[in-house]
């Protein structure tokens, strides 16, 4: 029992060490590190279609400038994902959330050996 509280104290630590981290870094600074993905159409896994556009944030400028030269394969992951996914599987905060995690898992297939930190949809329409 004390071996959990006292691993639940140093996860929950470490993991506001990392916020506090992130909050440091200056607008700047994000920005030479974040890749902007332009608003794309496409068909989801029923009748519908999305619009969406998305802020990819990245360890450091050298992973954002490799998925800049990787872009064709950038918008296959995301047009893939998309054309599997349901609009009802979108809806909510929470379809949103997941859709951002399942990008940020399968663009650090690509960012390697750097790393994508988060995916933000800046724009979203389904249809």
């Amino acid at each position: 029992m004390i071996t959990v509280i006292v691993a639940a104290g140093v996860y929950i630590y470490f993991l506001k060490q990392s916020d506090e981290a992130d909050a440091k870094i200056s607008a700047d600074d994000l920005l030479k590190r974040t890749l902007e993905i332009p608003e794309m159409t496409t068909n989801l896994k029923n009748e519908h279609y999305i619009r969406v556009s998305f802020k990819i944030q990245t360890d450091d400028e050298k992973t954002k400038e490799e998925l800049e030269k990787r872009d064709y394969q950038v918008k296959n992951v995301i047009i893939k994902l998309l054309s599997g996914t349901d609009a009802k599987d979108l809806q909510g905060t929470q379809g949103k959330i997941k859709l951002e995690n399942q990008l940020k898992e399968k663009l650090n297939e690509l960012a390697k050996p750097g790393s994508v930190e988060q995916v933000y949809i800046t724009s979203i329409l389904i249809q």
